[in-house]
């Protein structure tokens, strides 16, 4: 059936904004190669021209220079077209993947809120509240078991603060009297560490010495 109705033509894919950047800025890199080899051309051209002398044959180079500049500046007016398509197919696709970058910003938001209702119906409030009230509740045996930990029983509840200053202010400097002796024992003058010279003695009848040994007489 086919070899008579023939088949339709392949559906072509809608343009590539991305695509057709390239394909426009591979055209101008192959205009500015173009343009760059014009340039050695005109160089070698004047160059020639500078050494050569007036005359037909300086001319005839002079107007290969001039068709070559003029194709230059057509090559340059071409190029400066491409950059400029290229500069505006960018905007437009940049603007475009910033719409679809928002309306995937917008779904994932919506996703969330769907997905912390959900979570929501997962709380009982009455059960957090009343999981704080005997939060509340421990907390507060807590203290008063440390109160009562803390405690003094030594010290009776009936004692007045004022007769503790008055004792307070009674004791004075009477009450470190006693403890004169001890200033006048370490402030008293250290013994002498040695026997002073000629204080010898005499024990049972013999000299001694300082050690308490017999002292040999000197020869």
């Amino acid at each position: 059936m086919n070899r008579f109705f023939g088949t339709g033509k392949p559906k072509q894919p809608p343009p590539n904004l991305s695509d057709t950047i390239a394909n426009v800025d591979s055209r101008g890199e192959s205009i500015e190669k173009k343009i760059s080899k014009l340039d050695l051309e005109l160089k070698k051209h004047k160059d020639q021209m500078k050494k050569m002398r007036e005359g037909p044959s300086k001319n005839m180079v002079k107007q290969r220079a001039m068709r070559i500049l003029k194709q230059k500046r057509t090559y340059e007016g071409q190029l400066e077209n491409l950059r400029q398509q290229s500069f505006n197919m960018e905007q437009a696709n940049y603007a475009t993947q910033t719409l679809k970058d928002t309306k995937t910003t917008v779904d994932a938001m919506k996703l969330g809120v769907k997905e912390m209702k959900k979570e929501y119906k997962k709380v009982d409030l009455d059960q957090i509240e009343d999981l704080q009230d005997d939060l509340s509740e421990m907390l507060e045996m807590t203290d008063e078991v440390q109160e009562v930990l803390g405690r003094s029983y030594n010290v009776g509840e009936e004692v007045d603060e004022a007769d503790l200053e008055a004792e307070l202010e009674a004791l004075g400097d009477d009450m470190f009297e006693d403890d004169a002796y001890l200033d006048e024992a370490i402030n008293a003058p250290a013994a002498p560490d040695t026997v002073p010279a000629g204080a010898e003695s005499m024990k049972d009848g013999v000299l001694v010495d300082e050690f308490g040994l017999p002292k040999v007489p000197a020869t």
